[in-house]
């Protein structure tokens, strides 16, 4: 008898059949002399669109709406069917005893291979491969350390609350907003309220009113003085009232009233989660939070040099404590092994900042595997990210910067003027960061003077004032969101909340999960809500309408972060699925009555004089990622130009080619024109066109 492993990719499957010693190559699986490795393309199964219900849901009409089945029915994804037919048929085979789920150890890795077990009409008792690298190593010690499948059952119903809420509060508003307002509007319990924020955000830059205000400084020589008030405030919004002061202290003697020397200690940084390292490759490389999550797929799937990226911790357990040698040894290469070196000639004992049971949830953090490292097999991008991660492994196994902090107030006619300064003692892991990359963020606007070294000094010692001067300074607006700082403010939702209690009920919840929040951002660009200007964030014309046309309690943070928050508990079996699916359904309705009831009206001010050349109606200009892109209107033909085609060969589209393309679909497409936009049944046929032309 042997066992089934269902893998979530063909390249994790091939990789564990080898692993297992697999060598019979067959059509959608790997065969071996105990196991047969099968995989999904990701999603095989998926919940049913509204006409599988009813009908009468094939037209998007006010009056179906809210539409709420009493239960809710899986389908199988028609392009993937037929890798679905070869995991059913092998569930059949007599010679299978037990199911291993080996799918991404995470909450929609659950989801896709309990989904498909389900359809498949599984009959086996099911364990669970539950693993954080892909190296040889840690697949066999894995597989020789299989959960039972019932551990997870709580992880799978989270997941289906999750999926089944995107549906009944997406799919009804989107429904609504766009029969209410005739125009292609989506919308979805969590991309709303991230374009909230946005529009927030760029509605409070368009509001905001500068003003100037002055601040002094005093030269006394070996160190300069920053003039600050009781409370530390350092700005005069009167260039008059800091004049003078100017004049009150300018040519006299000061006087050191206060100097602390403090001996201090900087620890590293914690080690990456998803997020952190999302943010970090925005800020250092401008990469999308899509992108690094792309890159660092490739880095944990190929090359097996770096754990499970959809992680939320920044620790490890005590148990990884023993396998840090020989991830260090792994990585002993330059530009590295000078900062290895040290660390393989000491017994490794890292505290709590790095080892924390209580801190590590499904998965610990990102870290570096035992694979050897060849940065010749690298791209620059995943070069990049991997050196990201290296570095800042190293620096969380090395000991804090050590240093003294001086403050020193000097007082000149009874105005204090203060000096930070700053003496290192020990670098630490500062060495480390200071040769392995320049910091490359640029520093937000400070009233504080740069830290200074300040030379032997003490209480009671005598300074002249060798200049004042005054510095004009204009109060800024809030910074436009790049896609880190975007991130930060999903991962951290609670701070928008006014509600003292709420706030700190959902600090540890925020919008989406790490392994969502790259795809929710990418949606609203692909729907034409926000577009890049630079590294910069802004919204469209349409995403602030859509904005004023949602419900209220959609756009806040709060509704979604409580739901967030709720998953969680389900996850951990501390709530009830059917509780939380109750409360989903009151809130569609909800919805759509408020929807329904909205009096506002809209009208697009981005329509061409180009006709769409399925349908005919005048398309809508957005700008995409490499330049300015076309979009029909129309609902039911969904048509848009290729990014890569160029405007003016879209503005050549002629009434005849609209005939062909229409000709087209008839001849070459076997779909309805009811279940599929024009848009795409015109893409198929061109495909299947060219295939009878080959």
């Amino acid at each position: 008898m042997k066992s089934l492993i269902l893998a979530e990719k063909p390249s994790v499957g091939k990789e564990i059949a080898k692993v297992l010693g697999c060598t019979k190559m067959q059509k959608g699986f790997v065969e071996g002399n105990k196991s047969v490795v099968t995989w999904a393309l990701g999603h095989l199964v998926t919940l049913a669109d509204p006409h599988d219900y009813e009908e009468r849901y094939k037209e998007w009409r006010m009056e179906d709406l809210p539409m709420l089945p009493e239960k809710m029915k899986l389908k199988v994804i028609k392009k993937t069917y037929h890798q679905f037919n070869v995991i059913k048929n092998l569930i059949k085979r007599g010679d299978i005893n037990n199911v291993i789920i080996a799918t991404d150890a995470g909450r929609e890795g659950e989801l896709v291979a309990r989904w498909l077990l389900k359809l498949a009409g599984n009959r086996y008792s099911i364990e669970r491969l539950w693993i954080s690298s892909q190296t040889k190593k840690a697949i066999l010690d894995g597989f020789a350390h299989l959960k039972p499948g019932k551990d997870y059952l709580n992880l799978f119903e989270a997941a289906v609350c999750r999926s089944e809420a995107d549906w009944l509060i997406g799919l009804n508003v989107t429904r609504a907003l766009t029969c209410k307002f005739d125009t292609q509007f989506t919308a979805g319990r969590v991309q709303t309220p991230t374009l909230a924020m946005i529009t927030e955000r760029d509605n409070e830059i368009k509001n905001f009113v500068s003003k100037d205000y002055w601040i002094i400084t005093a030269d006394f020589g070996d160190y300069k003085g920053l003039w600050k008030d009781e409370k530390g405030n350092a700005r005069f919004f009167s260039e008059d009232k800091a004049g003078q002061i100017v004049g009150k202290v300018k040519g006299q003697t000061g006087e050191i009233v206060t100097l602390k020397a403090d001996k201090k200690k900087e620890y590293p940084p914690l080690a990456y989660n998803l997020a952190e390292l999302q943010r970090e490759g925005n800020r250092r490389f401008g990469y999308s939070a899509k992108q690094t999550l792309s890159i660092l797929q490739t880095l944990y799937e190929r090359h097996k040099l770096t754990t499970y990226p959809r992680t939320d911790s920044r620790h490890i357990t005590e148990d990884m404590v023993p396998t840090l040698n020989d991830r260090l040894k792994a990585i002993n290469i330059s530009p590295f092994s000078s900062f290895v070196k040290p660390l393989l000639r000491q017994t490794l004992s890292p505290g709590k900042q790095f080892v924390d049971n209580a801190k590590v949830s499904d998965h610990h953090a990102i870290i570096p595997t035992e694979e050897p490292v060849h940065l010749d097999r690298l791209s620059g991008e995943e070069r990049r990210i991997h050196e990201l991660i290296v570095k800042r492994f190293i620096e969380v196994l090395y000991p804090p910067c050590s240093y003294i902090q001086t403050h020193l107030v000097t007082q000149v006619a009874g105005e204090c003027f203060h000096t930070k300064g700053k003496e290192i003692i020990d670098p630490g892991f500062k060495v480390v960061s200071s040769k392995l990359y320049t910091q490359t963020d640029t520093e937000d606007q400070t009233d504080d003077l740069p830290e200074q070294k300040i030379m032997s000094l003490k209480k009671g010692d005598k300074r002249a004032v060798r200049d004042c001067t005054t510095e004009r300074l204009k109060t800024q607006p809030p910074s436009r969101y790049t896609e880190a700082t975007l991130l930060t403010a999903m991962e951290d939702a609670g701070r928008f909340l006014a509600d003292k209690k709420l706030k700190e009920s959902i600090k540890q919840g925020g919008i989406g999960t790490p392994a969502t929040r790259a795809d929710i951002i990418e949606k609203l660009f692909y729907n034409n809500y926000i577009e890049r200007h630079g590294k910069l964030i802004f919204p469209t014309t349409k995403g602030m309408k859509l904005i004023s046309l949602v419900p209220e309690k959609l756009k806040s943070p709060r509704l979604t972060a409580e739901w967030e928050l709720r998953l969680a508990n389900i996850e951990q079996g501390l709530e009830n699925k059917s509780e939380f699916l109750r409360d989903i359904r009151k809130n569609a309705r909800e919805l759509v009555g408020e929807i329904r009831e909205n009096q506002a009206s809209y009208t697009p001010d981005n329509v061409s004089n180009t006709p769409c050349p399925v349908c005919g109606k005048k398309m809508l200009t957005f700008k995409g990622k490499k330049g300015m892109m076309l979009v029909c209107p129309d609902r039911n033909c969904g048509y848009r130009t290729s990014e890569k085609e160029t405007r003016g060969e879209w503005f050549k589209k002629s009434k005849k080619e609209q005939y062909i393309n229409k000709k087209l679909i008839d001849q070459y497409s076997d779909h309805s024109k009811e279940t599929h936009s024009l848009g795409d049944l015109l893409k198929q046929a061109m495909e299947k066109k060219k295939k009878e032309k080959k």
